[in-house]
């Protein structure tokens, strides 16, 4: 991908300069050196702009130094300082003309700045500027020696055009300024300018800016031939999480592929498959799709060693604490090389023990270690956060002091503790800083501590200390729910905590759900205080996890103080070897309401379980069923994921056979038997996943208030009972990867409050799409409606009974992801479904976008990915805000994308057709043999018959493809590439070098557009190397300015590569323009450049040239074209690099902007991402 500095590396016609410097100024020492240029140069400096200023007072010869020259030539911009005694150095007017060509042929920047002077006088050579050039005549009249007066005499020609062109330009008037404003504005224009990632649309992480620095640095000047690792170290809190994310925002948009993985520690640590869950993110992101779910470590390492191979990639792992971490995810077999991957970790020697460091693919290392902030530093923060400003109060020095003292540059501790005293009166802090000093705990602890002391309420802090204990990393929906049956009131308690940064939310993307999330040290200090219930007597506190649980339940200790339990035996040491529970072990426990009991084995009678309890997860149960003696009336959450059961409930899928065999048992009415069941009058939520024993579940009529049914990855679940249509109260349902479940229960479709449906890969492929209301109600006409859902069966058509796919009104989000659904698969119209926001339909064979969708009234978000068969997306509904394609084939089918441009699309073009395709407003292509004769005429291409039946292997993202010659239309530019050594003979202007430079001729007509050619060859081509009969180019990036309208076009061509056969490579282009973007009189420039920043295969201009095309009277024929929205002369805000300056390549427009990709950061705003 070519971005602006890596254009601005190219060199001129004659020779390659490597861009070394942003800015080079060019200036008077005797006027500025220590005043304007001295602060200039501190601001650019600071700013991390790499700036030249010659360092030497006293000009020594007449020529140039060669350092100038070269420094010129190796700057991006230059800034002229044009002030009383400029023209009086015969080395800056040498320097002005070197910079003035400069513009002219590599396209630099140019910033006069009128120091004191008028532009007018600078023009006409009057004043300061009259006297310096007499003096320089003069001693050129003085001169005897006729070729030096000669060449005096050519300088001073150069030297007044000069001076005529710079006042012509739009500089800065430094007159009647206050020269630090002028400064920063000057600043500020340069860093839009090169699109140099700043700090300013960031916000400052006070004290951290010389850590900035050196990662960024690092990530600039890191080794291209090898993989490069930054660990960031520091204790907890110290910033390194915040610091690794302000670099990543800041250059991520630089890599294609990228990702930051936070929280790892924590995720491996509470989770047993927690690691899994990490990889599969990583999977995801890096791959562009989602991976294959898999059950094993190594086997995700092998595919993320195989992605990290093949492609560049900046990772950040943040938070890595042990090497099997670490080994999981870095592998073995090493990254492809310019690869950035950052660690942050509190362990110092983790990153260079792993695997990785012991192979021959170790990559190069570099640690960067988190200090204390200084004194000033913490006062910012704690000021910033108590205050909203950078000092105290008045009043408020003394304590200020004080509290940075104790805090003793701990980031975390200002940051929280300044927010806890938000609005508090000295008093108030006085009183903070006494309960500060006699605390015995660890400094961090006592500080966060302080933000859980100002929680105004009994029930926040019960709230946070649950949270902390058992539910962090849950879904949200679902603890509140356990929470509230505890007697929590969670509404304002969890918007409390919120407020006061104990807590935090994020979405959980694989889940679909929203979870809880809180630093980790914030979770030590609302697990510290509930251990400083009872120091020595765990048993005696109120919430018991890890090994403690483990000593209470195996000593028998419980009492009625413990509220909540939680249990893994996989997450114990292995020292304590095998344990078996004795159900009696939780007799004493009568207040216990939330139990985790994970891979436990139990035994003895369940009638000696709390009868209390409200949350219970026993992940891994060994029985093959729900013990009948388990008394369950209280509880409200049921997990029994990754157990052995085989049955859940009294299942009947056929009522009028269960009704027969009942009353041949019992010899009453089915009514009479359902009214003795037990009703688990308080369950919402029940959670049976991977559970792969499961053949089948029902005794939903028992189940009254169940909002949540989660039987995800039940892979030999067979069939679901249709009483879950009397479960009213559903709002979740998950049914994914049950892929065995070939049909859902009928009764679904009369549920009114399902929100979420999830039934991905439920291989659902024979089925069809329907509104069980609504064909309920024609199969119903006349009849009584008052009917059970057990009905629901009969009611359906005997055609429809065995591949019906129900779906309830009330839907906001449905994924049918993976099941084999074809086009057919779904109906013309799904208007009834009014509700319905989020529609995921990855992974199935459909041709093209069903229609059903253009009818859904609300749908915001729709997933296409890795649907191969897909040919067309046309004319989504204009509410959709967000549509995601990935094609996940090296022969994509995919030929049409039509949609609204306000949609936002995100589509993988790695693997998109290189020939005959259309995505609506952004790029066409199509053979050129099936244009029409009057669009070829209208672009004043003529004579191109010869094309016809001529072919060309092109390549995109490492793709190869052979197809006719074919003609690309993007940005208002139309062209095509063929085989060719000489140039079409209407290309009227010409140069044998890679640019040209031409003013607009005047004529009666309007001019309509461009044509500009250009013959490409290989820079090795040579008979005797043989060389010449097959060899790949590179296609070059097209530079348009408008030197006088200074307007910048960089084009960089959908294409990549061609391969070529026949020594020469023609690539003809027809731009259009905007109006007034270019008109008679205008002097433009065309540059052809490399595209990347290795030579191989990169082009070499024979010839280059331009024609120009005017209206003539006959119709538009073009007018379809220029209805697109990212075209030149509309509205290119989303690829504009700087005022006046635009870069067109079709990756950028595709590109997530830095908003999403800072989507899931909650610490910073938007920040600057072309």
């Amino acid at each position: 991908m070519v971005i602006l500095h890596e254009i601005s590396e190219i060199s001129s016609s004659s020779s390659t300069h490597l861009r070394r410097y942003d800015v080079f100024l060019s200036f008077r020492g005797l006027d500025t050196r220590n005043s304007f240029t001295a602060y200039l140069y501190k601001a650019l400096v600071d700013a991390n702009i790499t700036t030249f200023l010659d360092d030497e007072e006293i000009e020594t010869g007449e020529d140039l130094k060669p350092e100038l020259e070269s420094a010129i030539k190796a700057s991006r911009v230059s800034v002229i300082v044009l002030s009383k005694n400029y023209a009086a150095s015969t080395w800056c007017l040498d320097e002005l003309v070197l910079i003035l060509e400069q513009r002219k042929t590599s396209n630099q920047f140019v910033v006069p700045i009128f120091y004191h002077v008028e532009p007018t006088h600078v023009r006409k050579q009057e004043n300061s500027f009259k006297d310096a050039m007499t003096k320089h005549r003069k001693k050129m009249e003085d001169e005897t020696d006729m070729n030096k007066k000669n060449q005096w005499a050519h300088k001073m020609d150069k030297w007044e055009k000069a001076l005529v062109e710079v006042s012509s330009l739009k500089g800065k008037d430094a007159n009647g300024r206050l020269e630090m404003e002028l400064i920063d504005e000057i600043v500020m224009d340069i860093f839009r300018r090169l699109h140099i990632s700043s700090r300013f649309p960031l916000p400052e992480l006070i004290g951290m800016d010389d850590s900035i620095k050196f990662v960024t640095s690092w990530l600039k000047g890191a080794s291209s031939h090898t993989a490069n690792i930054l660990t960031i170290l520091g204790v907890g809190g110290m910033g390194k999480t915040s610091l690794a994310k302000y670099v990543y925002v800041l250059h991520s948009h630089e890599f294609e592929t990228k990702t930051f993985i936070e929280d790892i520690n924590r995720r491996c640590v509470e989770k047993s498959n927690g690691l899994l869950d990490v990889q599969k993110e990583l999977c995801d992101n890096i791959s562009k799709r989602n991976s294959v779910e898999v059950h094993h470590v190594s086997i995700y390492t092998s595919m993320i060693e195989t992605i990290v191979a093949g492609k560049r990639v900046f990772l950040v792992f943040d938070d890595i604490d042990s090497l099997d971490q670490l080994d999981a995810l870095l592998g073995r077999k090493g990254f492809h090389p310019g690869s950035k991957i950052i660690i942050t970790t509190k362990n110092a020697s983790l990153t260079q023990s792993c695997t990785l460091f012991k192979t021959n693919f170790k990559p190069t290392h570099t640690e960067h270690v988190l200090k204390s902030l200084s004194k000033t530093d913490s006062q910012n923060i704690l000021c910033f956060h108590a205050f909203m400003s950078s000092d105290p109060k008045v009043g408020y020095e003394e304590v200020s002091e004080k509290l940075v003292k104790y805090c003793d540059g701990h980031p975390m501790a200002l940051q929280i503790l300044g927010r806890s005293l938000h609005n508090r009166d000295v008093t108030y802090w006085e009183g903070h800083i006494d309960k500060l000093m006699k605390e015995n705990d660890s400094p961090i602890n006592s500080v966060l501590k302080l933000s859980f002391d100002s929680l105004s309420s009994e029930n926040d802090k019960e709230l946070f200390k649950h949270i902390a204990c058992f539910f962090v990393g849950m879904d949200k929906d679902v603890t509140i729910s356990i929470l509230e049956a505890c007697d929590i009131e969670t509404r304002s308690g969890i918007a409390n905590l919120i407020d006061r940064c104990l807590v935090s939310v994020r979405w959980n993307k694989t889940l679909m759900v929203i979870e809880f999330i809180m630093h980790q040290l914030v979770q030590e200090m609302g697990r510290f205080m509930v251990r400083k219930e009872s120091l020595y007597k765990p048993w005696e506190r109120s919430r018991l996890w890890g090994p403690e649980s483990f000593r209470v339940l195996k000593q028998k200790k419980g009492t009625e103080n413990v509220l909540g339990l939680t249990l893994d035996t996989r997450m114990l040491e292995k020292e304590n070897g095998s344990f078996e529970l004795k159900t009696d072990a939780l007799s004493n426990m009568d207040n216990l309401m939330l139990l985790q009991l994970n891979y436990v084995k139990i035994n003895g009678s369940y009638d000696n379980f709390p009868k209390e309890l409200r949350w219970l997860c026993m992940h891994g149960f060994p029985l093959k069923s729900l013990p009948s003696d388990l008394l369950m009336e209280n509880l409200v959450a049921l997990d029994m994921s990754y157990s052995n059961i085989e049955s859940f409930g009294i299942y009947y899928s056929y009522p009028q056979r269960l009704y027969k065999t009942l009353q041949h048992w019992t010899g009453l009415c089915l009514g009479l038997c359902l009214k003795d069941k037990i009703l688990l009058i308080a369950l919402k939520i029940l959670n049976l996943s991977f559970c792969g024993q499961l053949p089948r579940v029902g005794g939903f009529d028992r189940l009254p208030k169940l909002e949540r049914l989660i039987l995800r990855g039940c892979v030999g679940l067979l069939e679901v009972c249709e009483s879950i249509g009397q479960c009213s109260e559903l709002v979740y349902i998950d049914f994914r990867y049950c892929n065995k479940l070939e049909k859902l229960p009928r009764s679904i479709g009369m549920l009114t409050k399902v929100k979420t449906l999830l039934v991905d890969g439920c291989n659902l492929g024979e089925s069809r799409v329907i509104n069980s209301t609504e064909n309920l109600k024609d199969n119903n006409k006349g009849k009584n409606m008052e009917m059970s859902s057990s009905s629901v069966v009969k009611t359906i058509p005997s055609d429809l009974k065995f591949f019906t796919i129900p779906l309830p009104k009330s839907l906001v989000r449905l994924s049918l992801i993976n099941n084999n659904l074809s086009t057919e698969s779904f109906p013309m119209d799904f208007s009834w479904l009014f509700m319905l926001k989020e529609l995921y339909l990855d992974f199935n064979p459909i041709e093209a976008m069903p229609s059903c969708v253009r009818t859904l009234p609300r749908i915001e978000r729709l997933s296409l990915v890795a649907c191969n068969k897909l040919t067309s997306v046309e004319d989504p509904p204009l509410t959709l805000n967000f549509l995601q394609i990935y094609i996940d084939s090296d022969k994509p089918m995919l030929r049409r994308v039509l949609f609204n441009p306000q949609i936002r699309v995100i589509i993988n073009w790695n693997p998109l057709a290189s020939s005959s395709f259309e995505y609506g407003g952004l790029i066409k292509i199509q053979p050129i043999a099936v244009v029409e004769e009057n669009i070829l005429h209208a672009l004043g291409w003529t004579e191109l018959d010869f094309l016809i039946g001529r072919r060309l292997v092109v390549h995109r993202f490492h793709r190869r493809e052979e197809s006719e010659i074919q003609v690309y239309y993007e940005f208002g530019i139309f062209s095509t590439i063929y085989e060719e050594e000489e140039m079409p003979n209407w290309i009227t202007d010409r140069s044998t070098e890679p640019s040209i430079v031409f003013t607009i001729p005047s004529s009666p007509n309007n001019l309509t557009g461009l044509n500009f050619c250009c013959v490409l060859t290989s820079p090795c081509l040579d008979e005797s190397l043989g060389l010449v009969d097959d060899f790949i180019l590179i296609l070059p990036v097209i530079i348009v300015t408008n030197i006088t309208k200074n307007l910048s076009w960089i084009y960089k061509h959908y294409i990549e590569r061609v391969n070529v056969t026949r020594k020469f490579l023609t690539l003809l282009s027809h731009w259009k323009f905007g109006m007034n973007e270019m008109e008679a009189g205008d002097n433009v420039t065309i540059l052809v450049v490399d595209s990347l920043d290795d030579t191989v295969g990169n082009a070499v201009t024979k010839e280059c040239g331009v024609s120009f095309v005017y209206d003539n009277g006959e119709e538009d024929a073009l007018n379809y074209y220029k209805s697109w929205k990212y075209i030149i002369g509309k509205d290119l805000t989303r690829l504009q690099l700087t005022t006046g300056l635009y870069y067109l390549n079709i990756n950028q427009v595709m590109q997530p902007d830095a908003e999403c990709a800072l989507q899931n950061f909650n610490i910073f705003p938007s920040g600057g991402q072309v």
